[in-house]
């Protein structure tokens, strides 16, 4: 069965940081762009950031360039998003998707593969 599996959300403080890992469970992630989303109540789903195959291109959304940081690690087969400097604006339930390349990386739609979401809290 492939799947995606999302890890590392919880609570944390204005300022604070946390980092989500995308896993592979039955799919080998190497052979695909990956995409961190995120979306909060009664809001679309956001495209956050993407990663290519190789891991040389990366794409961020405004709302997170300079405090979020996409990578991969092929062998171990994930796809990590390092949130720093988090906002209460960024509270929302993060998926990870896979698709063949990061053009149109923001539009869900164009994604063949998700995971179940991770819940992300920032508040004090």
């Amino acid at each position: 069965q492939l799947e995606l599996v999302e890890s590392g959300g919880g609570l944390v403080q204005p300022g604070g940081s946390l980092r989500l890992s995308c896993a592979g469970s039955g799919f080998t992630l190497e052979y695909y762009a990956i995409g961190w989303f995120r979306q909060a109540p009664g809001q679309e789903r956001e495209g956050v950031s993407c990663i290519s195959s190789s891991g040389g291109n990366t794409v961020y959304a405004d709302s997170v360039k300079g405090r979020f940081t996409i990578s991969r690690d092929n062998a171990k087969n994930t796809v990590d998003l390092q949130m720093n400097s988090l906002k209460p604006e960024d509270t929302a339930v993060y998926y990870c998707a896979a698709k063949a390349y990061c053009s149109g990386y923001e539009f869900p739609n164009l994604y063949n593969y998700w995971g179940q979401g991770t819940q992300v809290t920032v508040s004090s």
